[in-house]
């Protein structure tokens, strides 16, 4: 059974475990969002700040932080051709001996970076991730870990490899040009200029083992909606990574399949591209979130808060708060989930161990206000939200009304 101290008695340990709200508030900022909430009710609350991140945008820094590393810039391709400023991080002295870089997609390939008029998948490139994966070897890497999410391809991270050395030909001998438009005209890859260092690296994959490559839940038809394609351009996005798989088995190999194995369909099919390399794809909590001790810090604590942009039907498959959800009930820690928005199937968060949820918006607001206002929006709900949980902990259970009868005391 949940319990909650009595905060009249003892000053309320509270875990505040959110990840990032998409295009207005990192990790961190929501973090201290609500903290500012929580210390508004309860001025004397114990607070914890555990901004969490699942390979997305704010992963390289927070790792870099957390293993007292090194957060490296680099200018490269961004995901529409254009060059970006981005970061890869070298990790520090709380890792193994081997020099460990971890590469954020989102920096490079993000949807961040994609102008709302240029949102077409299908045209979109992961070639920045190569550069930075590049990038990470001439810095003495000799494992690199590979954060996937939020991003704004689907190119079965063709533009990646392309980065790293491979010539992706049509059936004429002709590179084809990036974007995951052009795989279904892919006739054969030809490796033999690959960076001869990847040999010798170690390469990981930090994904969402929900997400696969082909398929009726391929990652085309699943996210290509959400990055800008049309049912008409998701079916050929979907045509072409299913080609990409097949002439990359052929012509590469692969460990793993790359239709269909957990984590394929990662970052818009990145983690297929990767896995071709010998990269191993591994389920991104176990890789990231146990280097912040998170399980003995939801074990202390009396509440749990954690936040997203949108609790839907996607949050439970494999999604911050369904994560910190199940961590927290292995202690029986009740748990508090906040979000810009609610979307169809949020309430299936309740089977992943989330006792109660909330939208953060005070009304129906549009989307460019939401951004605005996330941060305050964000505070004002979880001090709403805790005044109510204090609130509770003051109630008591009211007797049940008993009726004398000639025989005794009988209970209606």
């Amino acid at each position: 059974m949940n319990t909650l101290r009595n905060p009249l008695r003892n000053p309320l340990h509270i875990a505040v475990a959110p990840s990032g709200f998409k295009e207005s508030l990192s990790a961190r900022d929501a973090a201290e969002a609500i903290a500012e909430g929580v210390r508004r009710a309860a001025p004397d609350a114990s607070v914890d700040l555990i901004p969490l991140v699942d390979g997305g945008e704010g992963t390289a820094e927070a790792l870099a932080a957390a293993t007292g590393g090194e957060l490296l810039r680099r200018t490269v391709t961004g995901p529409v051709g254009d060059p970006v400023r981005g970061h890869f991080a070298m990790l520090g002295a709380t890792v193994p001996a081997v020099p460990t870089a971890l590469v954020e997609m989102a920096a490079v390939a993000g949807l961040s970076l994609v102008p709302p008029g240029r949102r077409d998948p299908g045209l979109t490139t992961t070639y920045g991730v190569g550069e930075l994966i590049r990038s990470a070897l001439d810095a003495g890497a000799r494992r690199v870990l590979v954060g996937c999410g939020d991003s704004g391809t689907s190119d079965g991270g063709a533009g990646a490899l392309q980065a790293l050395g491979a010539r992706l030909l049509d059936a004429d001998g002709a590179e084809l040009p990036r974007g995951g438009h052009a795989l279904p005209l892919l006739d054969r890859v030809d490796t033999s200029g690959l960076d001869p260092r990847l040999k010798d690296t170690e390469l990981l994959v930090a994904c969402n083992p929900f997400n696969v490559l082909c398929g009726e839940r391929g990652v085309a038809r699943v996210f290509g909606p959400q990055k800008g394609a049309t049912p008409a351009q998701v079916e050929q996005l979907s045509y072409g990574l299913e080609r990409w798989a097949d002439v990359l088995v052929r012509d590469v190999g692969a460990d793993v399949d790359l239709r269909s194995a957990p984590g394929t369909g990662a970052s818009g099919g990145l983690g297929a591209g990767l896995a071709a390399l010998g990269a191993r794809l591994l389920p991104r909590f176990d890789v990231l979130l146990d280097r912040l001790d998170l399980d003995a810090r939801l074990g202390r604590a009396d509440l749990v808060i954690t936040a997203e942009g949108a609790l839907d039907q996607q949050t439970v498959r494999g999604k911050i708060p369904s994560e910190v959800a199940r961590r927290a009930k292995v202690f029986d820690r009740p748990v508090l989930a906040l979000a810009g928005t609610l979307g169809v199937g949020a309430e299936e968060v309740r089977a992943a161990g989330v006792d109660a949820y909330r939208s953060i918006l005070p009304a129906p607001v549009g989307l460019a206000e939401a951004l605005l206002h996330a941060r305050e929006y964000l505070a004002d709900a979880t001090e709403h939200a805790v005044r109510m949980v204090l609130l509770g902990t003051r109630l008591r259970p009211v007797p049940l009304l008993t009726t004398a009868t000639p025989t005794g005391v009988r209970t209606p």
